[in-house]
């Protein structure tokens, strides 16, 4: 199979993660519901426990 060159600078519409994840569905069972969930960055990037610091 012949795989259309694109372009510089444009990526194509759908990457091959994306046909294989149509093919063997997200976790290689067709069918299969995706468990992963998407953690927003700023809840990634906040600490928990946030530290005053020390006095001099």
């Amino acid at each position: 199979m012949i795989k259309p060159v694109e372009p510089n600078g444009r990526e194509p519409e759908r990457s091959e993660d994306d046909i294989q994840r149509d093919q063997l569905g997200p976790r290689g069972v067709p069918g299969g519901p995706d468990p992963a969930k998407m953690t927003p960055q700023r809840d990634k990037k906040t600490p928990d426990h946030v530290d005053p610091g020390h006095t001099a």
